[in-house]
């Protein structure tokens, strides 16, 4: 309940999108039904700029791992974000001893641009351009 709440206050802020990763494709009128379907969440911060979203994301659910969840989240946010907002990239920073996040963003089309020895992390980029070409194929929402 509190990791709802916080979700939900999250995703108030003005410089932050914080979307919640549901497990099944039905839409409950219950709040009870809707906190039991909740196996994740991806955030897109505004940090430096409208037009340059860092994405974090995570599933919590451990027996949702690397069944492609993670990606089909990643791909509506990043369909949504290119479409209703003026992002033109997308960043993501993993740290370096992360070795599942660096390849889900690689598998993800993101080229990881620099590495920070001081703050142990890789930051990878997508341009929204790049994203567009290759997601032609990719999950279509139903919205």
């Amino acid at each position: 309940k509190q990791w709802y709440q916080r979700r939900v206050r999250g995703a108030t802020d003005e410089d932050k999108l914080t979307f919640i990763i549901l497990n099944g494709t039905e839409i409950s009128e219950s709040r009870e039904a809707e906190e039991s379907r909740m196996i994740g969440d991806e955030n897109l911060l505004f940090l430096f700029s409208p037009d340059y979203g860092e994405i974090n994301i995570m599933v919590a659910e451990k027996k949702f791992l690397r069944s492609g969840v993670a990606s089909e989240a990643l791909t509506l946010m990043m369909n949504y974000a290119s479409e209703k907002l003026p992002v033109v990239k997308f960043s993501a920073k993993i740290t370096n001893t992360n070795l599942a996040s660096m390849r889900f963003f690689e598998k993800n089309n993101f080229v990881r641009i620099s590495e920070s020895e001081v703050f142990q992390e890789t930051t990878y980029e997508l341009d929204t351009w790049d994203f567009t070409l290759t997601s032609l194929t990719a999950v279509t929402y139903p919205f």
